[in-house]
């Protein structure tokens, strides 16, 4: 559903250009809004959601789509957590709709789905690895790497009910927000992959913008 919404860039508290391939970790605190931009268009940006006063309660996919009855997301989708309590919701969104069942691209996927020269190429679940291993102060580690969302990312659902990889519904200047129902981790891999069409074959920056 696509809403637009009335935050002003300029009047951000916070605002981060995120590089093709970079990860962005930070704190988003109870009330505060999160946008996250697609400056030039196509760029999938694979995120985790974590409670800051306790990530072991962290996003869940699965109790997101039960309850919201959809499984793509969109402005008025809560992000529930493991424990069913809302983490986010979505509250303004000028794509339309975004992914949570395709997962996170990872040296394993590439081989697999791509070719064994592939498994050195970077990947999303590296970005992660690394943001974990940079910031001890969030108490974090590879076991906490679970489930995510691909903001912008176009992952059909087939007939036959298996998903395919396509060509980005997102364009330059189009944005997802959500505000904060506690205080959330926000882990985000600014995706690097370059052999499905989730980010034009050409990965390229986010912003994340923060509003009280």
């Amino acid at each position: 559903m696509i809403t637009e919404s009335p935050l002003q860039a300029e009047h951000a508290v916070r605002r981060d250009i995120v590089p093709a391939g970079d990860y962005y970790m930070k704190v988003v605190k109870a009330g505060q809004t999160l946008r996250i931009l697609d400056l030039e268009g196509n760029q999938a940006a694979d995120t985790l959601f974590y409670n800051a006063n306790d990530p072991s309660e962290r996003y869940s996919a699965m109790d997101t789509i039960r309850e919201q009855r959809n499984v793509y997301l969109t402005a008025g989708t809560k992000l529930l957590s493991n424990d069913g309590n809302t983490l986010l919701e979505i509250t303004a969104d000028t794509c339309g709709r975004h992914d949570t069942l395709g997962g996170a691209c990872a040296t394993e996927s590439n081989t697999v789905r791509y070719s064994l020269e592939k498994k050195c190429m970077h990947a999303c679940r590296d970005s992660w690895l690394l943001a974990v291993a940079e910031n001890p102060q969030y108490g974090l580690s590879k076991r906490d790497i679970t489930h995510n969302i691909n903001f912008f990312m176009n992952v059909p659902v087939t007939k036959e009910g298996g998903l395919t990889f396509e060509d980005g519904i997102s364009g330059a200047g189009k944005y997802v927000e959500m505000k904060a129902a506690m205080d959330v981790i926000v882990l985000l891999s600014n995706c690097p992959q370059l052999n499905n069409p989730c980010n034009a074959y050409n990965p390229t920056p986010v912003e994340m913008l923060v509003w009280d």
